[in-house]
């Protein structure tokens, strides 16, 4: 995985990656505005430390099985795996060391390597803001399986079963992904 080294090349980066977002709904929208904003005032947006409004990364594990998500421990609702950028670490590369780690799925990037499919800002835990940052991953299809300290409830579901289980505020998105992605078309 490439690392971007200096700091301000990789928030130059991100912001140009959310500039050429095209929303898939007003949600999206202001994600993006906010996100924007947020990058621009921050000094070290990567850092979880340094601000309660920070970057995370996530991982939209699909395949031909659909989409993998899991039931988050301490809010109790089904989303996709992700968490914190780790220092020197990259968006794209969280989304899947997280990925990878929550779900004990051995995760890709497309051909066309990581690209970022969603924006969303969100209230994140102990008062945080999170501009999380979401990226496609292949995951093969084969059966989660997540280390004994991850959530437990990890699993593959089709696109109509994952609107139905999952948090509300995803489902625009589990319906662009589902009419776009290649593996459901096939």
């Amino acid at each position: 995985m490439r690392r971007v080294a200096p700091a301000e090349d990789l928030t130059a980066r991100v912001a140009a990656d959310i500039r050429a977002r095209t929303p898939i709904d007003d949600r999206e929208a202001m994600s993006i505005e906010r996100a924007l904003a947020e990058l621009s005032r921050l000094p070290s947006p990567f850092d979880e430390h340094a601000d309660p409004v920070h970057v995370t990364g996530s991982a939209l594990i699909v395949g031909r099985r659909g989409i993998v998500l899991l039931r988050h421990r301490r809010l109790g609702i089904w989303v996709q795996p992700g968490g914190h950028v780790d220092p020197g670490e990259t968006p794209w590369a969280a989304a899947r060391r997280e990925g990878c780690e929550e779900t004990g799925l051995a995760l890709e990037f497309p051909p066309d390597g990581p690209r970022l499919a969603h924006v969303d800002v969100h209230p994140g835990g102990r008062g945080h803001t999170h501009l999380d940052l979401r990226y496609v991953l292949d995951g093969d299809d084969a059966d989660p399986a997540p280390p004994p300290d991850e959530s437990q409830q990890v699993h593959w579901f089709g696109w109509e079963a994952a609107l139905a289980r999952a948090e509300p505020a995803m489902a625009p998105l589990l319906r662009h992904l589902a009419a776009s992605h290649p593996s459901t078309r096939r």
